[in-house]
């Protein structure tokens, strides 16, 4: 192909000298690249090169030329002169071109090849009257991600302008394309029954398991209509109105509860299904087909059960069968219904099928708050006690020689507590505090032998962690009858590493909870926060446990803290939190219940007492010296959320360090963001957000670091906020066999760590960034995720995005120029540097160490949609006859809102916008996970049964 022409000035008329059109949001304008040139110029008509489609720029591969024909067509009976068409200006540089000859193809001959000229411009000629002048645009594209330019014909007196996008591509990113083009579902589903009001047939029971059901009946804790009905309005209940005190603590977290269970039971609708097929399963099963299941969309599990109604039916004549799930495997739910509709049933019927969750979590919150009262203020509010403990430390030698002086203070401390108000522990990512409790638990089992210690943490993966943390301590020796790993009857025994199976209880190839004698002889037992509840459930008595530990504190729910606290604390018991409140809190998806205080932990209100957000160190220890992170990953953590006082101390690891010198621009700088314009998209009725272009990048990073630097595929991990990304990464690393990867949300990474860590910020357009604002959605107005995404790094951290999206959030965009002003920044041009300070946004960071009360971690980032910077335009151009104002006032168009019915604050998305990214979180239908993000229902205690049918009361 022959190269750009180089013709001289006084060859033809031009425009000038090259422009700059910044960036361009695609989404924005649609209209101007399917623009109807007809009716822009009276004397000529300019077609629209590049169409997009469906929404959508065209794509080429990599390396390929891509070229489309621009038809200049005289509409006049005079003459015209077309002065001069030009590039006015590519990004990527150079990367369009023009020609008067169609670009040659692989099949042209030499003679076409060799004849070929391109060129930035094209010299100025006479248009007869009504002649068509065809010319060619071609790119030409180096890189993935969107190619954009803007291209002038000066006509007669007119300047006209066509805007092109092109989306380069690689044979990742093709392979990872929409299987389906998406359309959300707005039909409304019908239920099949209203399941407290209507009638139905009761469905047969999965047997008894062989474990005996607990000592102490969970009541049944019912709605009240009233309240139902007043929240279903919208209205504020009494009891939350005024906000949290101590008269009415019950009453405001029960309604709190109340309000998040309607929200689970609207959510569960979304996944109801309408002509549907039930397969026979031998003689005994009927199966049901649900997509979504292996990705617990709905979560299902041996005990839950359906709702059932053949489709032809006449709602008002035929009666709906509950039917319950006697196995799950994949996507298939074996049911069993009462034998007449298994006799009745026919390959060819279709059914409606109704969801349900498992209410007994929720119950076990109500309960806890109920018993909670009796704590007394010294636990529920310190700051109204009269007086201040003093805690006469008890010097220790330490377990471990790796403990610093902080980490000895507060060890120290937590061995001299007498009860009283929580001890805190608490500090950033990194700074040993899971390390530190294990030292106190150990030091109390070894120096107190009538110590008896039940230590919490909010999922199976961290609460696994800490029993293989004190087993594995060389120190001390914890006697295999003296601790218990307590796992959810429902949580699969293959789920536990099998090194510590032998400190679980296993009855049957099933967990189950000792009995009480059994419970009684343990001196330290593990469970989650919700399995907590088997041991009240089973008899242990307050005062039974001397130390309660809870891991994590942050992520948790105040009700959901309450389960291990409200029945088994007195005032002798020493309960110790851990936890970072500038890290991501306990997941609630209803927005109006988390608008009243339900988002709060625990942990966070104890922060608003004096005691303890004034540091007084009979109630509080800041844990600052960071052992994971290199110190420029730190640097602005801490700076942004830790009032600048972490101390790096991770130990220089050279060998490790040099291996991928050459990927980076700055070699001292393992901190690089790699500036990549790709393209939102969804696909079929999966509202979940993904980018190609960025899954791609991201593999190739993946292949270099493993294939090019030798790093194993434990060393890696991969972060994308949306469901959808994390699949789209996950399908390309298994078709190149990378299986052992980690790629998941924030929430799922929070407490882990790995030697590499690479984000993925997915979002390319700026329409959608006020909605994800609004509903907590990505990365983006959410300090906490934020924190969380970037300190999962030991050794290396890259950032893939569009820098033009993500520094319209202040704290993104001083990670980007963080970047970018260490000369490590690689990719598509920046934007402006400017500091993001418009108000309403996040641009101050309280930090609860520089004095602040209330650190507002989902704070208003009112950014608008609209903050184009349109470029150096020129006042005679006009802009497809819209006086280049293309980026001006723009408002995202109603259709783009697809989860206005289902907020949620915290996660990657709620049930509207179904990227459900976090797995490691409360299940929203009460197969309570707390956590893992392989077990949903695990921390419960069997299915729910009819208390008639057994006399222990199990309900």
């Amino acid at each position: 192909m022959g190269k750009v022409s180089n013709i001289s000035d006084d060859e033809y008329s031009v425009i000038g000298d090259k422009g700059d059109i910044g960036f361009i949001d695609v989404k924005d304008c649609e209209s101007l690249c399917n623009y109807n040139p007809a009716t822009e110029s009276e004397v000529a008509i300019i077609s629209v090169p590049f169409h997009l489609v469906e929404g959508k720029p065209q794509s080429g591969l990599v390396g390929e030329t891509i070229f489309d024909s621009i038809t200049i067509q005289n509409i006049t009976n005079d003459c015209v002169d077309l002065w001069s068409v030009k590039i006015y200006d590519s990004k990527p540089e150079d990367t369009f071109t023009l020609s008067i000859m169609k670009p040659p193809t692989a099949n042209s001959d030499e003679e076409e090849i060799r004849d070929f000229i391109e060129s930035f411009c094209l010299e100025d000629r006479i248009l007869q009257p009504n002649q068509t002048l065809t010319i060619w645009l071609s790119c030409k594209p180096k890189f993935i991600g969107l190619h954009t330019s803007a291209v002038h014909f000066s006509v007669g007196d007119d300047t006209i302008e066509r805007l092109v996008f092109i989306m380069a591509e690689d044979r990742i990113s093709k392979s990872l394309v929409s299987s389906r083009p998406f359309q959300k579902d707005r039909k409304k589903k019908n239920s099949v029954l209203d399941i407290y009001s209507d009638p139905f047939i009761v469905g047969s029971r999965p047997s008894k398991n062989a474990n005996h059901g607990p000592r102490y009946r969970l009541p049944a804790y019912p709605i009240p209509e009233d309240l139902r009905e007043l929240i279903k309005q919208k209205a504020i209940p009494d009891a939350i109105g005024a906000g949290l005190t101590k008269e009415n603590y019950a009453s405001f977290f029960k309604t709190l509860v109340i309000m998040e269970e309607i929200k689970m039971e609207e959510n569960m609708r979304d996944y109801d299904m309408e002509f549907v097929n039930l397969r026979n399963k031998g003689h005994q099963f009927l199966s049901l087909v649900v997509p979504g299941l292996a990705e617990r969309r709905p979560s299902l599990v041996y005990g839950d059960y359906i709702f059932a109604r053949l489709s032809s039916g006449d709602p008002n004549q035929t009666i709906a069968y509950q039917g319950y799930i006697h196995r799950v495997e994949a996507e298939e739910v074996f049911l069993k219904f009462r034998e007449d509709f298994h006799l009745n049933h026919r390959p060819g019927n279709f059914y409606n099928v109704q969801f349900t969750f498992n209410r007994v979590p929720m119950r076990r919150l109500y309960q806890a708050i109920e018993a909670a009262e009796s704590l007394g203020n010294e636990v529920l509010f310190p700051s109204e006690c009269r007086k201040e403990r003093f805690i006469r430390s008890t010097p220790l030698v330490p377990l471990s020689h790796k403990l610093n002086y902080e980490q000895i203070s507060a060890v120290e401390m937590i061995l001299g507590c007498k009860g009283g108000s929580p001890y805190v522990i608490h500090g950033p990512p990194g700074t040993g505090k899971t390390k530190t409790i294990v030292e106190a638990i150990l030091q109390l089992y070894a120096s107190q032998n009538s110590s008896r210690i039940l230590v919490c943490a909010p999922s199976n993966s961290s609460a696994d962690h800490i029993i293989e943390k004190l087993l594995d301590e060389q120190a001390i020796e914890v006697c295999k009858s003296d601790i218990l790993r307590l796992n959810a009857i429902t949580r699969p025994v293959e789920d536990v590493n099998p090194k510590y199976i032998r400190y679980c209880c296993v009855d049957d190839s099933a967990f189950r909870c000792p009995y009480l004698s059994q419970l009684k002889r343990y001196r330290i037992v593990v469970s989650t926060y919700a399995s907590a509840s088997l041991l009240y459930a089973e008899g242990i008595k307050r005062g039974h446990f001397s130390h309660i530990f809870l891991d994590e504190a942050g992520q948790a729910s105040e009700p959901e803290t309450m389960v291990p606290l409200s029945h088994l604390c007195q005032s002798k018991t020493v309960i110790v939190l851990a936890g970072d409140p500038m890290q991501l809190g306990p997941v609630i998806f209803s927005k109006d219940a988390e608008s009243f205080g339900s988002g709060k932990s625990y942990l966070d209100r104890l922060f608003e007492c004096r005691l303890y957000h004034d540091g007084n160190k009979n109630y509080i220890t800041k844990l600052v010296r960071n052992y994971r992170c290199h110190p420029t990953i730190l640097h602005l953590p801490s700076k942004l959320f830790y009032g600048g006082e972490l101390i790096p101390c991770k130990e220089n690891d050279k060998e490790s360090s040099t291996v991928w010198l050459d990927l980076l621009p700055n070699q001292e700088f393992p901190v690089l963001f790699m500036g990549i314009q790709g393209f939102d998209e969804r696909e079929g009725n999966n509202p979940s957000w993904f980018n190609r272009i960025e899954a791609s990048k991201v593999v190739e990073i993946i292949s270099s670091l493993i294939i090019d630097k030798g790093l194993s595929e434990e060393e890696i991990g991969v972060i994308a906020p949306y469901r959808q990304q994390v699949q789209k990464i996950r399908m390309a690393l298994e078709n190149l066999n990378l299986l052992n990867i980690k790629v998941g949300s924030v929430e799922q990474f929070q407490g882990q760590e790995r030697e590499v860590i690479i984000v993925s910020t997915v979002r390319s357009t700026i329409q959608h960034n006020e909605f994800d604002r609004i509903h907590y959605l990505g990365f983006l107005s959410n300090p906490r995720r934020f924190n969380v995404a970037v300190t999962r790094a030991r050794s290396l951290l890259i950032l893939i995005g569009n820098p033009h999206i993500i520094c319209k959030d202040e704290s993104w965009n001083k990670l980007l120029w963080y970047c970018a002003d260490n000369e490590s920044y690689t990719g598509c041009f920046l934007p402006s540097k400017e500091e993001v300070t418009q108000e309403g946004t996040t641009a101050e960071f309280h930090s609860y160490y520089e004095g602040e009360k209330n650190f507002q971690p989902y704070g208003t980032d009112d950014l608008g949609a609209n903050d184009w910077g349109a470029g150096d335009w020129g006042a005679d151009t006009t802009h497809m006859g819209q006086n280049l104002k293309p980026y001006e006032d723009v408002v995202c168009d109603g259709d783009t809102v697809e989860a206005e019915k289902t907020p949620k604050p915290y996660g990657d998305v709620g049930w509207g916008d179904d990227t459900f990214e976090v797995e490691k979180i409360p299940n929203p239908y009460g197969n309570v996970g707390w956590g893992d993000d392989s077990v949903h229902k695990e921390d419960i205690p069997e299915p729910v049964f009819d208390e008639s049918e057994w006399s222990d009361g199990w309900k």
